[in-house]
């Protein structure tokens, strides 16, 4: 996916924030410690340093929401990372961004911190953002997914 696709993606995904921006995207992968796994309608944004990952971005085109998309690029996402050394991923999300939440819960990731009026709602007002974090299994990478075949 180009910056523009993957920006036009997050702009019909986010509904809690802000999208990422053309130029965003573009800057984020000029970095060569980025890590970027798409899927049919989806991706995961992050970056690998050491043996940590971070989710940067992920975004499932509304229209194929709760179809398995964004766990399979996901579990892609930990796969390569884990293959670049990582042993964690962690990743924010907003407190009232209740299906993420739920989401990443059911992949595995738990609450392991609180910043307080981290996010701006396009409404207006803040929101906090919620820490959230998973360990990798430890030996073995998790099986690797193809996302454009997930259903």
């Amino acid at each position: 996916m180009t910056p523009a696709e993957l920006a036009a993606l997050s702009a019909r995904a986010y509904r809690h924030m802000d999208p990422w921006g053309e130029a965003d995207f573009a800057e984020t992968l000029a970095h060569p410690l980025t890590l970027l796994v798409t899927g049919q309608g989806a991706f995961v944004l992050g970056r690998v340093v050491a043996d940590e990952a971070e989710i940067l971005a992920l975004a499932t085109d509304p229209a194929g929401q709760r179809r398995g998309l964004g766990r399979a690029v996901l579990t892609a996402f930990e796969a390569q990372a884990q293959a670049r050394g990582a042993a964690q991923v962690f990743l924010e999300v907003a407190e009232a961004n209740a299906p993420a939440r739920g989401f990443y819960g059911a992949c595995g990731y738990a609450v392991t911190g609180r910043r307080r009026d981290y996010y701006a709602r396009p409404e207006g007002g803040r929101d906090d953002a919620l820490l959230m974090a998973r360990t990798l299994p430890l030996g073995h990478a998790p099986p690797a997914a193809n996302p454009a075949s997930d259903h």
